[in-house]
């Protein structure tokens, strides 16, 4: 793989994704510990013929996403847990008018201003359910810096082929570590079809994704946060239009799950205790896996590189592989909650919220213990 190496850390390795990934317009507001993104591309995209615009709320800034991507632009921001919470009725309309954006979030510890330097991942569920209605976005978990900018550049990729809000779920830890990254150019970009001939917001073609042309393109384009039938008038009264509107917008990412859903499997094939983990809290456990594993237990390591669509075949698969799994999150267990939808046996939570990351011996420690 080909590429220029540099020490960086995360969150600036995020904003060289989104330039490689041909990111045109950023619009977002400081806010500790994602501030480094927004840095850096204030410096950078305008020299690279993008646009930077510093916003007075997160709200406004998920907004101006929503309409820089109608006018044709590859559009991202960046925030954590306080921000987002702000960005939830945005999020809804991107939904919905099925604009593809991305949103960096590098999580702290909450509930509101929480410990605003201090790590967290407690911003899981919120993404998938913080705004109102039915609707799938496309949520992705780097441990490193390298994958930082590898899964920014996926995120832009899947949010354009999707028409989706897609996500990189980032934490402090990985957003302020410093590791060699490789600023490769080994990757497909992909582009929206902006046909102006077909309708933009119902299609027949398989994957579910209509045209996206853009303000400009010479369609009669109607954008609207209410129902709308395909070609975007308001149908607000129309039972049936809202049940194929709502039932496409999620079928199109739940549909394509598998060539969505990424993970990390490592020493699963004997494993009789099963780590599943994400983020930062992935490689302490692929260190404790490591060690277990030197004293003679069998465990493997299940790390969720796609959270959102949850990676559900892939959980149900341990179920009857493994007699015990152990989530290990900095949360109150909100991923547990989701394993143990979709397995049968036994699944233990190790949840941190101290403003800590999770060590390899507190990991160790409870896999023992349940093993005991």
């Amino acid at each position: 793989m080909s590429g220029n190496v540099q020490i960086l850390m995360g969150n600036h390795a995020a904003a060289e994704g989104a330039l490689a990934a041909g990111c045109t317009f950023y619009a977002g507001y400081p806010i500790t510990p994602s501030s480094e993104i927004l840095e850096r591309l204030a410096e950078k995209l305008p020299a690279a013929g993008g646009a930077f615009i510093q916003m007075e709320d997160e709200l406004a800034s998920i907004s101006a996403l929503v309409g820089a991507a109608w006018a044709g632009a590859k559009s991202m921001t960046a925030t954590s847990g306080p921000g987002l919470s702000l960005m939830m009725e945005g999020l809804g309309y991107a939904a919905i008018t099925e604009t593809p954006c991305v949103i960096v979030d590098i999580q702290r510890a909450g509930p509101a201003t929480g410990q605003a330097t201090r790590v967290a991942s407690g911003d899981i569920i919120q993404v998938r359910y913080g705004s109102h209605g039915d609707y799938c976005p496309i949520a992705l978990s780097p441990w490193s810096v390298q994958e930082m900018y590898d899964l920014t550049i996926r995120a832009f990729n899947l949010a354009e082929r999707y028409r989706v809000p897609a996500f990189v779920m980032s934490d402090e830890s990985v957003g302020h570590l410093r590791e060699s990254v490789r600023l490769h150019r080994d990757f497909e970009i992909v582009e929206r079809n902006r046909d102006i001939k077909k309708p933009p917001f119902g299609t027949d073609a398989p994957d579910g994704v209509p045209p996206m042309p853009a303000f400009g393109d010479g369609a009669n384009l109607l954008v609207t946060g209410s129902t709308h039938d395909e070609w975007g008038y308001r149908r607000v009264d129309h039972p049936d239009q809202h049940t194929r509107l709502v039932g496409r917008i999620n079928k199109k990412i739940l549909d394509h799950a598998d060539d969505i859903v990424e993970v990390d499997a490592r020493f699963l094939d004997d494993a009789e205790v099963a780590v599943v983990a994400y983020g930062f809290t992935g490689r302490s456990a692929l260190a404790a896996v490591k060690r277990l594993r030197k004293e003679g237990v069998r465990a493997g390591l299940l790390r969720l590189i796609t959270l959102w669509p949850f990676p559900e075949k892939e959980i149900r698969a341990l179920d009857g592989q493994v007699e015990k799994i152990v989530v290990p999150e900095m949360n109150r267990g909100q991923v547990a909650g989701l394993v143990r939808q979709h397995v049968r046996g036994d699944v233990v939570s190790l949840c941190q919220t101290n403003g800590e990351a999770i060590e390899p011996v507190a990991i160790v420690d409870k896999v023992q213990e349940v093993l005991a």
